[in-house]
């Protein structure tokens, strides 16, 4: 039987499109390879333990989260605006003064930037802040690091804090990604908190999910191709469809649709440990302002969230953005670092998992053109959703869900009045 729309990929995008979909009416039905929904924002169950497919947050300011999502039901928990910076062998407190005054002396004070560093980001902040999403992606466009410099940012806070921690955004500290895409995010952390559901991340995606008719997602329904109008599934099984709409990752939609890679994509580590006390007692952001290690960020979720882990246990994230050498050399490095850093108390951590995401973000390069990755035109039947197509973010892959869900609804509308 021919399905009305069948979305292949049961990640944030697919699942906002699917959402659209039927809110709209029309007969629609998921395939996911995986064993659950999410994709690249599941949480899995470990030992009591949530432990997110690398470290991730909820940014409040998200337009499209605002509206997708009910933020309530997902019980959120903040972590503290700002961060701790390792540098010159110590934690530096960099905290969001107009967010918490309190901490504006030690801000000021603080050694990660130069009086003038601190004078510049107020003015960031209200460069960002003024005008509309559309003017911010309208401004002119190069990369991140190119602007920060203009902008007369020293190299000082670069190195200590703006690689560190947009590293731990972009998923690269060269600071090569467009600085289109860097206000963005900078005016998302400041107008909003960085949250983590209270059931992992991974809640976000069973929310959209919930609002589907049962069984309209197949999990555990790997596809092997896609043509002419078919989906051919792992088991030799062809379904039909009048819409096809590819919600995998770039990777993946190239291999389907026989495609030669033409994007680059950013990939990521995290290792997860266990320790009897937590190494910080905020829920805040640690940051390796000294350039030096495999750790470019650290958190312990538990703190932010206590669901994270089990009664007087705590769960430390650490992110390192090499997810091409050895895991088991850098895990070693990992924990000298973590040593140094904290003390022999690390020698009783354990570690729990690593997450190894080859694929985990797409290249946000200045000024590159996303004309190929729009969604098709109706006459093929076939469209494209996920984060590459606009931001890549949350915000991005939901926002992409829910235009394609309105490019294959015209589509559907525009086929039917001219039948």
């Amino acid at each position: 039987m021919q399905q009305q729309a069948v979305i292949v990929g049961a990640g944030l995008a697919g699942l906002s499109c699917a959402s659209h979909l039927h809110q709209a009416g029309l007969q629609v039905r998921v395939l996911e390879a995986a064993d659950d929904v999410g994709g690249r924002a599941q949480t899995d169950v470990v030992n009591g333990f949530l432990l997110d497919r690398g470290f991730q947050v909820l940014l409040t300011a998200y337009p499209e989260a605002r509206t997708q999502f009910d933020l309530d039901a997902l019980k959120l928990h903040a972590f503290e605006p700002g961060a701790l910076v390792r540098c010159e062998g110590k934690f530096q407190r960099f905290a969001d003064p107009w967010r918490r005054p309190s901490h504006a002396v030690s801000t000021a004070l603080s050694p990660v930037g130069t009086w003038h560093d601190k004078w510049n980001i107020a003015r960031l902040r209200r460069q960002v802040s003024g005008g509309t999403l559309t003017e911010i992606y309208s401004r002119p466009d190069r990369s991140t690091l190119s602007a920060l410099q203009e902008f007369g940012f020293s190299s000082r806070i670069i190195e200590r804090f703006f690689r560190p921690f947009l590293g731990g955004v972009f998923l690269e500290r060269e600071l090569k990604t467009s600085s289109r895409f860097f206000e963005f995010v900078f005016r998302m952390f400041a107008h909003g908190d960085a949250v983590l559901p209270e059931k992992g991340m991974g809640a976000m995606a069973q929310q959209l999910a919930s609002h589907l008719p049962e069984g309209c997602v197949r999990l555990n329904t790997p596809v092997e191709a896609i043509e002419n109008g078919c989906i051919r599934l792992s088991d030799d099984e062809t379904l039909e469809a009048e819409i096809i709409v590819i919600a995998t990752d770039l990777p993946s939609r190239q291999r389907l649709l026989d495609e030669q890679p033409t994007a680059a994509s950013h990939g990521v580590r995290c290792h997860y440990f266990v320790a009897d006390r937590p190494p910080i007692a905020e829920p805040i952001l640690v940051l390796n302002g000294e350039g030096e290690g495999p750790i470019n960020n650290l958190c312990v979720p538990s703190q932010v969230c206590p669901s994270y882990a089990p009664p007087n246990q705590s769960l430390v994230s650490v992110t390192c953005l090499d997810a091409a050498g050895d895991e088991d050399q850098q895990r070693m490095q990992v924990f000298e670092q973590l040593r140094d850093w904290f003390g022999a108390d690390v020698d009783q951590w354990r570690h729990l998992r690593t997450y190894p995401i080859r694929f985990a973000l797409p290249a946000q390069l200045p000024g590159a053109e996303t004309a190929a990755t729009q969604p098709t035109g109706s006459s093929s039947g076939l469209f494209f959703c996920g984060d590459y197509v606009g931001t890549a973010s949350i915000n991005g892959a939901l926002a992409s869900g829910r235009e394609t869900a309105e490019a294959v609804r015209l589509c559907l509308t525009g086929t039917a009045e001219s039948g």
